[in-house]
């Protein structure tokens, strides 16, 4: 199976939309105002709707600030990966205690999203071996990932499988009830 691994640019906006609108929430309909939106989203999540997500991301993708990897296999998109700088994740910095060195410049793993028919076959692998190849170059001290402790489905597992990233020598930083904070030097 031949895997290509493309940072998301404003050019595969609409393969973006398409894994949503398709793939995605045909799948879990209850998440189906997500889009990738929620870390960046500071608002109510209960009055938030579908509509202002996708319009909300395309503005995002289009200026830059929404940041990621798409899987393709077959030039179809297949997998998802949310990474970006921690700072531009406004959930994450008003929601959250995850920030204990705000001096730390760190790269967030946020969010692992594959094609139903594409899973256990190393697809999120790939993608993490491109963030940590590609990032690696950029100034950060850090790779951070949230997560879930026992996440058995593949919606549990949205924030990347506890053992994918124990493979790449994340060490816990932080434990919640549910989820840990994991880091990794990126140098």
């Amino acid at each position: 199976m031949s895997i290509e691994i493309r940072a998301l640019t404003k050019d595969l906006k609409d393969d973006y939309l398409f894994f949503f609108d398709n793939i995605i929430f045909n799948e879990n309909p209850d998440r189906s105002k997500c889009y990738c939106y929620d870390y960046h989203f500071t608002g109510d999540v209960e009055t938030c709707t579908r509509e202002a997500s996708r319009s909300a991301v395309i503005d995002l993708i289009n200026e830059g600030k929404l940041t990621g990897y798409l899987a393709y296999y077959n030039d179809k998109p297949i997998g998802w990966c949310n990474v970006n700088n921690r700072m531009n994740y406004q959930r994450l910095l008003k929601d959250y205690d995850y920030i204990d060195n705000p001096a730390d410049k760190v790269c967030s793993i946020v969010c692992f999203l594959i094609h139903p028919d594409h899973r256990r076959q190393g697809i999120a692998q790939k993608i993490l071996n491109k963030i940590i190849k590609d990032y690696s170059f950029k100034e950060y001290d850090y790779f951070e990932a949230y997560p879930k402790k026992e996440g058995s489905s593949a919606e549990g597992n949205f924030k990347g499988p506890l053992e994918l990233y124990k493979r790449y020598d994340f060490k816990i930083n932080k434990e919640y009830d549910d989820y840990y904070v994991m880091r990794k030097k990126v140098k």
